[in-house]
Order: structure tokens, then C-alpha cells, then sequence
């Protein structure tokens, strides 16, 4: 915004002036650059970008979050895509959480020959060091799969995936609810 007066005020301020004739020429490139910048700056407020995070999650390596050893354990319905991923990577055996009530948000993540997952950005510093991580779901059969990038709410059941080698953990859902992205997309 402040951009933008600053442009407008140029902009009065070089309509106010009257140019030497030899200086026409000059004067014409800057109003048409001073245009140009007003109407970029114009267009993105208007239109803002709206980022891809399926296509910033598979454009980095996944798999980097670290293992912290936790010192306490949260109830498994108070557990965010964060904690869980944690504590099942901290604790490998799916066995101990099959069973344990799932309520996680993220957006939707597509996995090349897999089903796609449920995912989130962790950003330790910036943009720039996002590292995805998701969780496996099943999701309904005869239903067709979410888009990617589509914001969700999940509320389930996490269970065994004996189908996978090694069995891992996944979660299947009760409720799924499409959401608007958080103000707050990224986790820390």
C-alpha cells in the first residue's frame, strides 16, 4: 500500500512538471515504467498468489523431520499431523497405535504409486527449508480421491496397514471435512 502512494504521489508530482523538449523522450519512458509498476503492484493486491504446497512439498525431500525424543505424550485426539508423525517415527511399531482416535488437519499431498496422504509444511527458518510430511490414509472406496492441495479435517481411527511392507501405520477416517487453508499453514 505504501508502495502504491509513493507511486501515485510520483506520478502527480512528474504530471505537474513540464519537461524540456529534449527531455520528452526520457519523460515518456518513465511515466509508461511508472505505469507499468502501478499496475503490477495493483495486480497483486487484486490477485494475489495463491502457492502450491503439493508442488513445494514434492519439489523437497520429505522424510527430514526430526525424531525429538518426547518428554510427554499428548492424548491421542489432542495429537496434531505434527505429533503424530513424531511419535510414530520415535516409536516405529504401528501395533501401539492401532486403535487410538485420529482429529488432524492438512492438505492433501499426492504420492506417486500410492494413495495420496494428509500433509503439512514444517518451516524451521523459511520457504525455503519447508520439509513435507504427511500420513497415509485410506480413503473411502467408491469415492473419489481429494485433490491435491485441498485443504482437510480428518477425524478416525489410526490402524495397522498390513498391506504395506513393513506394516506401517495409517489412518482411516470417520469425517472427512474440506476446510480453508489456516491463516497459519506451516508448522514450526
Amino acid at each position: 500500500m505504501v508502495l502504491l502512494a509513493l507511486a501515485a504521489l510520483d506520478g502527480v508530482r512528474m504530471g505537474r512538471q513540464r519537461p524540456a523538449p529534449r527531455r520528452n523522450r526520457t519523460s515518456r519512458r518513465e511515466r509508461a515504467a511508472l505505469l507499468l509498476g502501478f499496475a503490477l503492484a495493483l495486480a497483486m493486491l487484486l490477485v494475489p498468489p495463491v502457492p502450491s504446497f503439493a508442488d513445494l512439498a514434492a519439489n523437497r525431500p520429505g522424510g527430514q523431520l526430526e525424531v525429538q525424543e518426547l518428554s510427554f505424550v499428548l492424548p491421542p485426539a489432542q495429537r496434531s499431523l505434527t505429533d503424530w508423525v513424531r511419535l510414530l517415527r520415535s516409536q516405529p511399531d504401528p501395533a501401539l497405535y492401532a486403535g487410538d482416535p485420529v482429529r488432524i488437519s492438512g492438505f492433501v499431498l499426492p504420492v506417486p504409486g500410492e494413495a495420496p496422504e494428509l500433509a503439512r509444511l514444517l518451516v524451521r527458518c523459511c520457504l525455503a527449508d519447508a520439509t513435507p510430511f504427511g500420513l497415509p490414509v485410506r480413503w473411502p472406496a467408491g469415492q473419489p480421491l481429494p485433490q491435491a492441495d485441498q485443504w482437510l479435517a480428518i477425524e478416525g481411527v489410526m490402524a495397522l496397514d498390513t498391506t504395506s511392507n513393513p506394516p506401517r501405520s495409517l489412518v482411516i477416517p470417520g469425517r472427512i471435512t474440506p476446510i480453508q487453508r489456516p491463516r497459519r499453514p506451516f508448522e514450526p
